[in-house]
């Protein structure tokens, strides 16, 4: 209020805040994709609730990130692994993933969240919360179990 009320210093504080009110009236009673609410001492526009499921839905449409083969492969070892270090996924993909990983830290799928306690210290990666949007996914427990993959992956090859 306090940075409006500077902009708008012709104004009593008063007013403003009764046409701040007027405004957030409009946007809740007419029919409007977005709100104005008090937050955090301020105020900002938001998406209505409502409105949220088609507002992700459309960033997510927006920003679509093409993996490959490898990247798939790799963000799965730690999806499913996780916490894992390099040498680990490494080990259970059989090649070296080091520059699969970095594309999935520039995509900002996985992330370092510190140190595995052995010598050498390496890094321990993890998948992130844009990992769980992107596969549109609420949480890790949304992952299909190991054998129902292998199901899967079982059905696709028998249908060729």
């Amino acid at each position: 209020m306090d940075k409006i009320a500077d902009i708008l210093k012709d104004f009593p504080k008063e007013k403003i805040l009764k046409e701040i009110e007027n405004l957030m009236n409009h946007y809740k009673n007419n029919e409007h994709g977005i709100q104005l609410i008090k937050v955090g001492g301020g105020y900002l526009f938001t998406t209505k609730p409502e409105h949220d499921k088609f507002i992700r839905q459309l960033l997510i449409n927006r920003k679509q990130i093409r993996l490959s083969r490898a990247a798939i492969e790799t963000l799965a070892v730690i999806a499913y692994y996780q916490p894992v270090t390099l040498s680990e996924i490494n080990s259970l993909r059989g090649v070296d993933s080091t520059y699969t990983l970095r594309t999935l830290l520039r995509h900002k799928l996985v992330k370092i969240i510190g140190r595995k306690n052995v010598p050498g210290r390496p890094l321990l990666y993890r998948t992130t919360k844009k990992f769980l949007i992107h596969f549109g996914l609420n949480s890790l427990n949304d992952l299909p179990s190991i054998e129902e993959l292998e199901k899967i992956i079982e059905e696709k090859h028998s249908s060729f």
